[in-house]
């Protein structure tokens, strides 16, 4: 099973993906993690995307694509992968699409979760109000920020994915248990 969770900063995409990973086995796929790894490896596409970074530049697609092959080519993923951070915009998207179909995969599931973005700022002022260590990008601002990125660049795969009839919607504004059945509830058919 290849999933994707897509949603606003703040819509508990990571809460979800881990207890997907405990429930069935899935791996997660961070392309964060994997440059990381990569270049800690020292892996041809790590040695690329060091010298990338190393000038303050964003790491290109098709590097990404690359290692996100790789991961998918190495086996260890038995129960199916989660994507995450990946796709930002509606070109990787399309990339990916290719790179899987070349690859006889497919997207099984697009999870977006919707919230309510006034509610995810109050989260956050009642959070900073109530915490000793407020982290430095734990603000309204931030928030503010991110989500003008999340609706400026990533947003826009929404409605790919939907034409695709690969898209399911879940309330995330719901409790965190009612966010996973809701979850459970589409991919239960699938065979993990």
């Amino acid at each position: 099973m290849i999933l994707i969770l897509l949603g606003p900063p703040g819509a508990g995409k990571g809460t979800q993906a881990t207890r997907l990973m405990d429930k069935y086995g899935l791996v997660q796929l961070s392309t964060g993690d994997m440059l990381r790894d990569a270049i800690a490896k020292g892996t041809e596409l790590g040695k690329k995307a060091k010298s990338i970074m190393d000038a303050g530049k964003l790491v290109e697609d098709s590097i990404i694509l690359g290692m996100i092959r790789e991961r998918l080519v190495d086996g260890n993923h038995k129960n199916g992968v989660i994507l995450d951070g990946f796709p930002r915009t509606l070109t990787q998207a399309e990339e990916l699409d290719a790179m899987l179909a070349d690859m006889e995969l497919g997207i099984d599931h697009v999870i977006e979760m919707q919230v309510d973005e006034q509610m995810l700022a109050d989260r956050i002022v009642k959070r900073a109000a109530e915490s000793e260590q407020v982290r430095d990008d734990d603000t309204v601002e931030v928030l503010q920020q991110r989500l003008k990125v999340y609706h400026d660049s990533t947003a826009p795969i929404i409605p790919y994915y939907r034409d695709k009839r690969a898209l399911s919607v879940v309330d995330g504004m719901q409790t965190i248990e009612s966010v996973a059945s809701a979850i459970d509830d589409i991919i239960g058919g699938q065979e993990v």
